[in-house]
């Protein structure tokens, strides 16, 4: 019995697995917007010990910008060049997320993490074994 229907498309699993990633970034910090002390140390500026400004979103910007441009980068790029940028994305974002995972957080924060580490692992996994196919 077959669960998932996938055509076999790696660039389109890809893409799929970066739009996931995305949006569990994006819904976790919604969400912990709703927490009242949280919203409150945004607001002040100060963030468990960490300053939010210009610097430290630009910093956080260019981060986030990862996953965002492998949505697209994933479904364009030649096969060798896709592999690769899936490989070292893949790593960069999710070890930035396993690390701040040690610094502990609310219950949300790690449920999300959870499924935002096992994704970042998946497109690890699927770059690397993935085999050049006709045409990519």
């Amino acid at each position: 019995m077959k669960i998932f229907k996938w055509d076999g498309n790696r660039k389109s699993l890809l893409s799929l697995l970066w739009i996931y990633l995305t949006v569990n970034y994006i819904y976790c910090d919604v969400f912990t917007l709703h927490l009242t002390k949280y919203l409150e140390a945004f607001l002040s500026g100060d963030v468990g010990g960490m300053k939010i400004t210009e610097e430290f979103l630009l910093i956080f910007s260019i981060v986030m910008q990862i996953p965002v441009i492998m949505i697209v980068l994933s479904r364009s790029l030649t096969f060798k060049l896709n592999k690769y940028f899936n490989i070292v994305a893949g790593i960069i974002t999710t070890s930035i997320q396993a690390y701040t995972v040690t610094m502990g957080g609310t219950l949300h924060y790690m449920f999300f993490s959870f499924f935002e580490i096992c994704a970042g692992l998946l497109i690890i996994y699927l770059a690397i074994t993935w085999k050049n196919e006709i045409g990519s």
